[in-house]
């Protein structure tokens, strides 16, 4: 029986994105000093609302990760209920690289430019050279 495996969500800027695609979209580049929690978020909602409304310059990522691996972690509620996400220490991210199922996935982009009055999404916006943001999914195993 296959290791039952959950979805993460992870929006990230161009310089994690940069790193991510050099790993062959395999793995999170380590936190730098500074940042000394890795936190993926549980829905694609949650990591939406974060790319889309409050860092106008990233993209977003799912994770699909081993269920079993996350057990040691808690899910921590910051804000509203929807705002779930774990919080794994730095020193435990290759571990955590090391339990992500298949490939990390973009899922969605965001661009300045995107962002129409009211925070909605301009489909129309779509100008070269503009820093995005990204949705990134991985899936925990």
């Amino acid at each position: 029986m296959p290791d039952e495996v959950t979805a993460l969500y992870r929006p990230v800027g161009q310089a994690e994105l940069d790193l991510i695609r050099a790993s062959g979209f395999r793995e999170f580049p380590p936190r730098l000093p500074e940042q000394p929690i890795f936190y993926p978020v549980l829905t694609e909602q949650y990591a939406t609302q974060i790319a889309r409304d409050w860092n106008t310059e990233r993209c977003g990522f799912r994770i699909c990760r081993r269920t079993a691996y996350l057990g040691g972690y808690e899910v921590h509620t910051v804000g509203s209920a929807e705002h779930c996400e774990y919080w794994v220490p730095a020193a435990d991210l290759k571990k955590f690289n090391d339990n992500i199922v298949g490939k990390i996935e973009v899922i969605a982009e965001f661009h300045g430019s995107d962002l129409a009055a009211g925070g909605t999404i301009n489909p129309s916006a779509t100008a070269e050279g503009e820093r995005a943001t990204r949705l990134f999914c991985f899936h925990p195993v």
